[in-house]
C-alpha cells in the first residue's frame, strides 16, 4: 500500500509541469491563451529569425490573433481546409521549401504542425477579411504612384545615426553569443557600446566602435524601421537573430531631411564566398579583394575558373533579400563592400558588394507593382486601426 501511495505521489509530481503548461496564461474576452501556445509560438518565431524579445512577441501576436478570430467569427469568415493547405504551402515556399520539408524543420525544433496551422489560418483569413471590408477605400491614384517612384516634388524623409555590432554565432556558440547580446542590449552609454563593438563585433566597423554614418531609414528592412525609430538616443535594440550571428544597433540620433530618397524597388548585389569564415586568413583575403574590385562585374574575373556557386548575383525586391544581407546592404553605396557575414555554420565568409538600387520603375507592369504595394500599405493601416479598436474594447487579463 505504501508503494502504491508513493507511485501516486510521483505521478502527481510529474503532472504538475504539464498542468502548468496548459493552464491559462492570458485571457482575451474569455478566450484562453495557454503557456504552451506561447512557448510554441516563441519557438516558431526563433526558427523564422524574428527580431526582438520572442516571448513578448509571442504573447502579443497571440492576443492579437484572439481579437482577430473574434472579428472573423462575427463576420462569418472561414478558411477551407484546401485553402489552408495552399496557404501553408505558399508560406513554406517563401523559405524555398516544400510544405512537408518545412513541417519537418519545425518538428525538429519542437514545434507542432498545429502551431503553424493556427498562425496561417487566422492571418490569411484576416487578410481576406480586411480586403473585403476596406478594399473600396484603398484605391491608389496615379499621383501617389508618381510620388512613390520619386517623380514628384517634396516629401521629407528620416535618416538615422547608428552604432552596430554583429556577434558571430555559429551553432556551437549560439547560446553564448545570445547571452552576450542580451547583456549588451541593456547598455545605454555610447562609450560602453563602442567598447563592446571593439571587443566582440565581427564587422570591420568594430575598429571605429561600430559607428555608422547617417543613413536613410528607407535603406533598412521594413520590419526594422519602427524598431529603430522607437529607440531613444543611447538605447539598444533587442538582440536580432541573423544567420550565424546576432545583430545589435544603438541609436545615436535621428534627423529629418528635406528630400527623402525613395525606398528602393529592387536592390542588386553580388556575394562572393571565401573559405575560412572569420579567420584571419579569410578576412585578409577579403581586405585585399576589396582593394582590387570597383564594380560587381569585376567579381566575375575573381571567380573565373572556380565553381559557379562561389559567386552569387541577384536583383531582388528588399522584402526577398535575407535579413542579414539586407542589413549590410543598407550601409553600402554602389561599389562598396562588406565582409562580416558567414554561411555554412560560420565556415564560409561572405564578401558582399552593392551593385545598385533601383528607386524608379518605368514600365506599366512596374507601376502596377507599386500600386499593389501602396494598396497593401493602406489596407494594413485600416487593419491596424481596427485591431486597435478591438483591443481598446477587449478584456485582456494576464494570469
Amino acid at each position: 500500500m505504501r508503494a502504491l501511495l508513493s507511485l501516486i505521489a510521483l505521478f502527481a509530481t510529474l503532472a504538475l509541469p504539464v498542468q502548468a503548461q496548459f493552464s491559462p496564461a492570458i485571457t482575451v474576452n474569455d478566450k484562453v491563451i495557454t503557456q504552451y501556445e506561447i512557448d510554441q509560438r516563441a519557438r516558431m518565431l526563433r526558427v523564422f529569425n524574428s527580431p526582438g524579445n520572442l516571448a513578448e512577441l509571442a504573447r502579443e501576436q497571440l492576443v492579437e490573433e484572439r481579437l482577430k478570430q473574434e472579428a472573423l467569427d462575427q463576420a462569418g469568415m472561414r478558411l477551407t481546409e484546401d485553402g489552408l493547405q495552399r496557404a501553408m504551402a505558399d508560406f513554406a515556399a517563401r523559405a524555398n521549401q516544400e510544405l512537408e520539408q518545412f513541417l519537418t524543420v519545425l518538428a525538429q525544433n519542437g514545434i507542432d504542425e498545429e502551431t503553424l496551422r493556427d498562425f496561417v489560418r487566422i492571418n490569411v483569413t484576416w487578410r481576406d477579411f480586411i480586403r473585403s471590408r476596406y478594399g473600396d477605400r484603398a484605391q491608389i491614384s496615379e499621383a501617389e504612384i508618381d510620388q512613390a517612384l520619386g517623380q514628384s516634388e517634396g516629401g521629407a524623409g528620416i535618416e538615422v545615426l547608428l552604432n552596430e555590432i554583429i556577434i558571430a554565432a555559429p551553432p556551437p556558440e549560439a547560446a553564448r553569443a545570445m547571452a552576450t547580446a542580451e547583456r549588451i542590449s541593456e547598455i545605454t552609454s555610447f562609450a560602453a557600446f563602442e567598447a563592446e563593438a571593439r571587443r566582440v563585433s565581427a564587422l570591420p566597423s568594430r575598429e571605429r566602435g561600430g559607428r555608422l554614418n547617417w543613413l536613410p531609414i528607407s535603406n533598412f528592412p521594413a520590419p526594422l524601421r519602427p524598431i529603430f525609430l522607437g529607440l531613444a538616443p543611447g538605447e539598444v535594440t533587442d538582440p536580432l537573430p541573423i544567420e550565424n550571428g546576432v545583430a545589435l544597433f544603438q541609436l545615436r540620433d535621428v534627423r529629418e531631411v528635406p528630400r527623402a530618397p525613395a525606398a528602393p524597388a529592387a536592390i542588386e548585389y553580388a556575394a562572393y564566398f571565401i573559405d575560412g569564415g572569420l579567420s584571419d586568413r579569410a578576412i585578409a583575403r577579403a581586405e585585399r579583394l576589396s582593394g582590387q574590385v570597383d564594380t560587381c562585374d569585376d567579381l566575375y574575373g575573381v571567380a573565373q575558373g572556380q565553381p559557379p556557386e562561389v559567386l552569387q548575383r541577384d536583383a531582388l525586391p528588399p522584402a526577398e533579400i535575407p535579413e542579414d544581407v539586407a542589413l549590410e546592404l543598407a550601409k553600402l553605396d554602389p561599389g562598396e563592400t562588406s565582409y562580416g557575414l558567414t554561411r555554412a555554420n560560420g565556415e564560409t565568409l561572405v564578401f558582399l558588394m552593392l551593385c545598385g538600387r533601383t528607386a524608379t520603375l518605368e514600365t506599366e507592369q512596374d507601376r502596377d507593382a507599386i500600386r499593389n504595394q501602396l494598396r497593401s500599405q493602406r489596407l494594413e493601416g485600416y487593419a491596424d486601426a481596427l485591431l486597435a479598436e478591438l483591443r481598446a474594447s477587449a478584456r485582456i487579463v494576464e494570469n
